[in-house]
């Protein structure tokens, strides 16, 4: 009997994609996927993209499309058998990192191997090519895996373009359930077309060139912040100036040239990059800036002011809709906190358990998937007993969204204290107005 392998065609796989699918867009408000266009049809794909927030990364790219996609992952989850099973049921394979040493390293050539056969399947590949998850917008050194697949793979299928291809995602909160994801895919890089217009270097010499290439296209397609000691100030100065910047981007740029929806990303883009020339040309001055932005974001984190008081495209307006839609859903969120009270105590265990709070949302997600399925038969079966069918059925289509809007209704209190905040904090504000007039004036 033939082997099967990990990107041959699973019913129960294929069945469950779907529930886990339609949980994830549950999980965020929104989930925008850009230049799906970019990605090549006439070939084998490896997916690069940023790696920021844990599980949710690997879910969001499963979902760009309903193509199945085998991923890889750190191999020391895989030591416990039944994990193993598990993650390879779900299309995930072990690799080693430089981290577990040299000799574990070496085990990752029946990993290529097995990457390589998913390639000449012409099964999607997904590989992090930073290697480890940073809750930061910002960027980390690739490793060399990535490359080294490619290049093996593209030796054992010459006949056969294969490409590697940027994926920016961003997020409006990495550690907030039901926060935003915008996902941007970025201009492929054809494997066998770049080797051979670099065939007088060296392998190596190849992967490295390919590897300044690669990162730099990753780079243009985030919100790129350089982690250094001015990264939290960086960060809060762009978010000062996101709507007086991309007002006027609007303004000045042609009719339709820049779609709206991603007008804050080019609005941050042309911060960063004055805030970065700013620092060549006149440092005493940037260092004044940096100083003004590391205040504001002291005087708000202190204050627990949510980014998103101050970034709203139409502040008051969205500020009366929240403050109605919250009182609206109040009479309905109540019993849904209490009925999915149970959740939110498994979460709060868990997150306690975890040093790094990356994991929080994957976290969250899962707890949802398996639990509340079984929360939902549980209430269902006492309703049925207890009430008329008509009544337990009625009570069952009430419930189903519970876990959702019980996290709308603290979402939006949260914010509505996180508004009222801001509103009285008069000091902030004025800081926020010279950070923005400081900014508007750079070139």
């Amino acid at each position: 009997m033939k082997k099967r392998k990990i990107q041959d065609r699973d019913r129960l796989y294929s069945f469950l994609r779907h529930y886990v699918d339609f949980l994830l867009k549950l999980s965020y408000r929104k989930i925008k996927y850009n230049g799906l266009e970019n990605v090549p049809a006439d070939g084998a794909v490896i997916y690069a993209p940023n790696h920021t927030n844990a599980l949710m990364d690997a879910l969001v790219i499963l979902a760009m499309d309903k193509k199945p996609k085998v991923f890889v992952a750190r191999a020391d989850i895989f030591r416990q058998p039944t994990l193993a099973k598990i993650f390879t049921f779900l299309k995930i394979m072990p690799i080693m990192r430089m981290r577990d040493g040299i000799n574990e390293v070496k085990k990752n050539n029946e990993t290529i191997e097995k990457a390589v056969d998913v390639l000449k399947d012409k099964v999607p590949f997904c590989i992090f090519p930073e290697g480890q998850h940073q809750a930061k917008h910002s960027a980390q050194p690739l490793s060399k895996g990535i490359f080294r697949i490619a290049f093996q793979a593209q030796e054992l299928m010459p006949d056969t373009p294969l490409y590697i291809v940027p994926v920016g995602m961003q997020y409006g909160n990495f550690f907030r359930f039901r926060s935003t994801v915008n996902v941007k895919v970025g201009e492929p890089i054809n494997v066998g077309k770049f080797i051979a217009e670099n065939c007088g270097l060296t392998p190596q010499e190849q992967m490295n060139r390919m590897k300044d290439l690669l990162a730099e296209r990753m780079k243009s397609l985030i919100m790129y912040i350089p982690n250094d000691e001015d990264y939290e100030a960086t960060y809060e100065i762009c978010a000062a100036a996101m709507r007086p910047q991309r007002r006027r981007l609007l303004q000045n740029a042609p009719a339709g040239s820049i779609p709206r929806r991603l007008a804050h990303f080019e609005a941050n883009a042309i911060t960063t990059a004055a805030i970065a020339r700013f620092k060549e040309e006149k440092p005493q001055e940037a260092a004044e800036l940096m100083k003004l932005g590391r205040q504001a974001y002291r005087m708000r984190t202190s204050q627990k002011i949510s980014l998103s008081s101050l970034t709203s495209r139409f502040p008051y307006f969205v500020r009366v809709l929240r403050f109605i839609l919250f009182w609206i859903l109040l009479p309905y969120c109540i019993p849904a906190a209490i009925l999915t009270l149970p959740i939110f105590l498994l979460s709060s265990v868990g997150f306690k358990l975890l040093k790094d709070h990356a994991f929080r949302n994957s976290v969250r997600y899962l707890i949802n998937l398996l639990i509340w399925p079984l929360l939902v038969i549980i209430y269902s079966t006492v309703a049925f007993v207890l009430l008329p069918w008509e009544w337990a059925l009625a009570f069952t289509a009430i419930v189903l969204p519970a876990p959702i809007a019980a996290q709308e209704m603290w979402r939006l209190f949260r914010l509505e204290i996180s508004d009222i905040r801001l509103l009285l904090n008069g000091k902030l504000r004025k800081t926020y107005t010279k950070i923005q007039e400081i900014v508007l004036n750079l070139k």
